[in-house]
């Protein structure tokens, strides 16, 4: 294996080659201002590919593909569903609300794709693999919850690295189906107790040179959340940690910390991490790396920057995000139900150029509902608007837009014996003394149709936190609540707030909505 030293001057050296022809792209952090947490980053020829978090919504595990690390669209999804069960299907009770699909490791190798993550409300494992992006996904489960994995094929080998606070490695079958019975099992580092209030976790592991590199994130009491790296010249040797990044970053004392580098085809390095930011999520922002005594410092000396130029050609094709004229035979990819969807209740054909919902299992509200579609938010402001037909809505049927989290605000229409109404809630969890959760709603408008046809609009600033509600009954004039939702990204939901069109039925089934249109701007 080449020196530490060769490598680094080889990479420099196909920088100076590169340095010629390499157009620049600037960057601005954060890259996109929206949820896209617990990312891995690879490179596969000229091309990028970063997969995020989605939880409980479904399709899951969103694969996104860039050629300037800065422009980032949607091109893929890993899965469908995770499993055909009460927890998917949002029956008796059961849910996956904040659980599901979390930190998904993504590999290149041996002409394949490979994903690896735990499901939290499944307790257990489970690997994708693809010859290319778009499928079709071959699955396996490891009956075993590896935490933030990290995957690592060495030599024929495959390790997975994984934990919290105690850092641990474990050796997979070479197919990935199992765990290689008699293979390396064992704690591989153990970062400090005392002074931090969350340990080592969020591991992306790397073999560099001569080095062994594990890439952790933690949170020392008091200070901002803080990546740190683990070194060893040996795969189960001593490890030694160093601080790679920890500073407050774009006026919040919220870290950016947790994600992956990744080498350009001129040998430039880059890492991209993510940072909480309230409402909108947990959002990513690249930062430069660069290889000091060994050690990969990302951003400006170990702190975070806010704008620099990455060596790429400009890419600018961002499609994380999108409105939509509900006109094509399939969902664009920027869409994704919350839970599993019944596949048969919902529609853009029956009514050309609108999206149908039908109600095909009976809720209690919003968070049981089967078949509400939701999109990304960003920020620092932006506004979601529909056009809703809620002509074929039954008694005790409920229709519209919500900004969806575990605090949530619904604006929409609902058939009462007496007709149809003009409705606007806002519903937030309430814990009790002996520490069990509630929800309550609360009313703000209620009022008789104008119309069987109403536009909803929600307005959201991410800097206060805050969602204000609209409706017209001609697309024209426009009525806002005073009263805003107060947002909080909380962890029972663990995701950023998104837009989401819904109808749920409370007594009867069949009934349905139509959307003619969805715009984000």
């Amino acid at each position: 294996m080449k020196s530490y030293v060769n490598y680094l001057l080889s990479g420099a050296l196909c920088a100076l080659l590169a340095a010629g022809c390499a157009r620049v792209t600037h960057c601005v952090n954060p890259l996109t201002y929206t949820d896209i947490p617990d990312n891995d980053v690879i490179r596969v020829g000229e091309d990028y590919y970063m997969v995020s978090t989605t939880m409980y919504f479904c399709p899951g595990a969103p694969l996104m593909q860039s050629r300037d690390l800065v422009h980032w669209r949607i091109v893929d999804y890993i899965y469908d569903c995770l499993e055909d069960d009460d927890v998917y299907n949002l029956r008796g009770g059961a849910n996956a609300y904040g659980k599901g699909q979390w930190a998904t490791s993504l590999r290149y190798e041996n002409g394949r794709f490979w994903a690896l993550f735990i499901a939290n409300d499944q307790r257990r494992t489970y690997v994708y693999s693809s010859g290319q992006i778009g499928g079709p996904w071959e699955r396996k489960v490891i009956d075993r919850p590896f935490h933030d994995a990290s995957l690592l094929f060495e030599d024929g080998r495959v390790y997975v690295v994984w934990g919290n606070g105690e850092i641990r490695i474990t050796e997979l079958e070479p197919d990935l189906s199992a765990v290689r019975e008699g293979g390396v099992d064992q704690v591989l580092f153990s970062s400090p107790r005392e002074g931090y209030g969350l340990r080592a976790e969020g591991a992306h592991v790397y073999h560099i040179g001569d080095w062994y590199y594990v890439l952790v994130i933690d949170w020392p009491s008091g200070g901002p959340r803080t990546e740190t790296c683990w070194r060893s010249r040996t795969l189960l040797g001593e490890y030694e940690p160093r601080t790679i990044l920890q500073g407050e970053f774009d006026g919040r004392r919220d870290g950016v910390a947790q994600g992956a580098i990744v080498q350009t085809q001129h040998g430039d390095w880059y890492a991209v991490m993510f940072q909480d930011h309230g409402a909108v999520g947990r959002i990513p922002t690249l930062q430069p790396v660069t290889w000091t005594d060994g050690w990969p410092i990302l951003g400006e000396g170990g702190t975070p920057v806010k704008e620099f130029d990455v060596k790429l050609a400009p890419d600018g094709r961002d499609y994380v995000w999108a409105s939509d004229e509900f006109s094509g035979t399939e969902l664009a990819l920027v869409w994704q139900w919350n839970h599993k969807p019944l596949d048969g209740c919902w529609s853009l054909t029956e009514r050309p150029g609108w999206l149908r919902l039908t109600t095909g299992q009976l809720a209690t509200g919003l968070s049981d509902a089967r078949n509400t579609l939701t999109q990304r938010t960003f920020g620092p402001r932006c506004t979601s608007e529909v056009r809703l037909d809620g002509s074929a809505l039954r008694p005790g049927d409920f229709a519209g837009l919500s900004a969806f989290q575990s605090c949530r605000g619904d604006i929409g229409l609902r058939r009462t014996e007496t007709g149809l109404e003009l409705y606007v809630a806002h519903e937030m969890p309430q814990r009790g003394e002996d520490r069990t959760a509630t929800r309550r709603s609360r009313e703000l408008l209620c009022l008789p149709a104008e119309s069987e046809q109403v536009y909803l609009r929600i307005r959201y600033d991410f800097d206060e936190d805050r969602a204000w509600f609209s409706y017209s009954w001609d697309g024209a004039a426009w009525t806002e609540l005073d009263d805003a939702l107060q947002m909080r990204y909380t962890l029972d939901y663990f995701t950023g707030y998104r837009s989401a069109l819904f109808c749920y039925a409370t007594r009867e089934l069949g009934g349905c909505a139509d959307f003619d249109w969805f715009r984000q701007y």
